[in-house]
């Protein structure tokens, strides 16, 4: 049995099923961004229910609407009837997921659902089903075969069900104008809020630990100072306290091949002239793609006066867990 082949078999018919859905999206989509934004601006929520796969697609569609500014809870349509309905508010929109369209345990709370103030938005592979009759909006997630060889378990049409449910939250997001900031105030904790939260004061070197010299010392005498203060560079300024260049260890073993006596020489001859640089208020994340960018191990940290005020070494990026 050739598992690679079999594999990229079900890939394939996913990614099939995938393009059928973005080839017939059209204006509902449009309308259910619209009813979902106009819930959030409301302070509503998004009540998603769904049962088996389908619970399992809802609970992901929830957590991500939720974490993107738009709050949503997972509701389980058999407690749904035994008192937690009472979580669903006046001006909520309800997601009701369901390939069939027939699932009893969701069709049972749709006569309840007609007393409350909500708006029905339904996926459903199946346009004229009960519940798809019932729904005010529906999205159909509809595939022409699941990619389980069985005919069976809920493969194509749950991959279907979560991209739409993704597409939904990410346009939406777009359309609030959520932003990074945004996105950091929910997800504090982690990489992502590390990367998100922390600035490059934050995470710097400050100047009792930076190795600052004057262009005119020698070079031996810098490589003291950088020994001295566990640095890998060394900051010169000039008589201003600004930022003059940058000296580093790589440079000293570059250019001792052409001069053995570098270090005896003023450093003011090997110094890297306006190297790169940030302010202390841009995010540590920003630090990433620099260090990436141009390839190099320091960053120099300045104020608006370009003075030098700390030095974000690459290795603190793995101390603080950035990377």
């Amino acid at each position: 049995m050739n598992y690679l082949e079999k594999a990229r078999r079900v890939l394939e018919m996913e990614i099939a099923e995938l393009q059928r859905l973005a080839s017939r999206l059209d204006g509902r989509f449009q309308t259910a961004v619209e009813m979902l934004m106009e819930c959030a601006q409301n302070r509503g929520k998004v009540v998603v229910c769904g049962v088996g796969k389908s619970g399992c697609i809802g609970g992901k569609i929830a957590a991500t609407l939720t974490s993107t500014g738009c709050p949503a809870v997972v509701l389980d349509p058999v407690n749904a009837l035994h008192g937690d309905l009472g979580v669903v508010g006046k001006g909520d929109v309800f997601l009701a997921l369901s390939y069939s369209g027939e699932t009893d345990e969701l069709l049972s709370i749709l006569p309840a659902l007609k007393t409350l103030d909500v708006r029905l938005i339904s996926f459903t592979g199946a346009p004229a089903s009960t519940l798809a009759q019932n729904s005010e909006l529906v999205l159909d997630v509809s595939v022409e075969r699941e990619a389980c060889p069985l005919e069976l378990a809920p493969t194509s049409s749950t991959t279907v069900m979560l991209a739409l449910g993704d597409a939904l939250a990410m346009v939406l997001l777009e359309a609030r104008g959520f932003g990074r900031q945004d996105f950091a105030k929910y997800h504090p904790a982690g990489k992502i809020g590390r990367t998100l939260l922390l600035k490059v004061r934050d995470i710097m070197r400050g100047c009792e630990q930076m190795a600052l010299v004057s262009p005119e010392a020698p070079v031996r005498a810098v490589l003291e100072a950088m020994t001295s203060h566990r640095a890998g560079a060394a900051i010169a300024r000039d008589a201003e306290g600004r930022l003059l260049g940058i000296f580093t260890h790589g440079d000293f073993a570059r250019y001792y091949q052409s001069f053995p006596n570098i270090g005896e020489i003023p450093v003011e001859q090997f110094l890297t002239r306006h190297p790169v640089s940030v302010n202390a208020d841009c995010l540590a994340a920003d630090i990433l793609l620099l260090l990436e960018k141009h390839r190099i191990d320091e960053i120099v940290v300045l104020d608006a006066d370009a003075h030098p005020v700390g030095l974000v070494d690459s290795q603190d990026l793995a101390r603080w867990r950035l990377v």
